[in-house]
């Protein structure tokens, strides 16, 4: 009898360690059906957090990102009211996150999460593409090739390796 109950008791448990393997993996397939991003017991909204952020520079959108944002290092010179878009197209869409991946809320200048650097290091190898590497390559059908984040991330944060 208890060898019954510890077989049976082990084969749930491979059992549910499958299904919760197989959720894993539809989780990762499909990121709309991911749980949302959690900051401090809530749900974060993006939206909101941007609209907020649009509002609170809103006189100050035209000034350049480092006089109105703290710790701008990749995007100086770039428009505030500007970097908010770039951050929500050229990052978040482009990797299918949110702004949570990179920042603390309401603490948007920490560097407390390593995704933050990899991001500002991936944004200087697509330049060092876009301005040396590409100019390099002859016959070329387009007279001003680039890549961004899209190219290869194609909404995932981890780069799509294999085609369909």
């Amino acid at each position: 009898m208890i060898r019954y109950f510890i077989t049976a008791s082990v084969l749930i448990t491979l059992a549910l360690v499958f299904v919760a393997g197989q959720l894993i993996d539809l989780a990762a397939a499909a990121p709309g059906l991911q749980t949302p991003t959690i900051q401090n017991e809530r749900a974060f909204n993006q939206e909101q957090a941007l609209a907020e952020l649009r509002k609170k520079i809103s006189e100050q959108k035209d000034r350049p990102a480092e006089e109105v944002f703290k710790n701008i290092q990749l995007h100086k010179g770039v428009p505030a009211g500007r970097l908010l878009s770039i951050m929500q197209m050229g990052y978040s869409k482009s990797l299918g996150v949110d702004c949570t991946h990179c920042h603390v809320v309401d603490q948007w200048e920490k560097d407390d999460k390593p995704t933050k650097q990899i991001a500002r290091d991936m944004a200087l190898m697509v330049r060092a593409i876009n301005n040396e590497q590409l100019k390099k390559i002859k016959n070329l059908k387009s007279e001003n090739p680039v890549v961004n984040c899209t190219t290869c991330h194609r909404g995932q944060t981890k780069p799509a390796l294999n085609l369909p």
